[in-house]
């Protein structure tokens, strides 16, 4: 059942994202808190899910699970590199607290999302 949740999520999560970036693209007013912060909260579930999907494939093991320890990496990385690195170089990105607290958000979700029932 669990699974199925993270799948749910996963699908949620690509839809909404995908519609916000098209409505961007677009130059469709969208209000500034969906604008500059969903997509940060929704990318590391993506990208997180994606991963546990293809490490389930290639280990031919479809329990296995991201550990704590590889979420709080990767969120880590996101956050330096999209908060901290880019905005040093191109004007797109700008440096946010609240982004890298979203980040972290997200990995939390992701890590419950994937868990398997007791």
């Amino acid at each position: 059942m669990q699974k199925k949740k993270l799948i749910y999520y996963f699908i949620i999560s690509i839809t909404i994202g995908s519609l916000i970036y098209a409505l961007q693209k677009l130059s469709f007013r969208i209000p500034s808190i969906i604008n500059n912060y969903a997509n940060d909260f929704l990318i590391i579930p993506i990208v997180l899910t994606i991963c546990l999907f293809v490490l389930q494939w290639s280990r031919n093991n479809k329990d296995y699970q991201i550990s704590l320890g590889v979420i709080f990496y990767i969120c880590v990385l996101y956050s330096v590199l999209f908060e901290f690195i880019l905005p040093k170089y191109y004007a797109r990105y700008t440096t946010d607290i609240l982004d890298v607290i979203l980040y972290f958000a997200g990995g939390f979700v992701f890590f419950f999302l994937q868990k398997k029932d007791s």
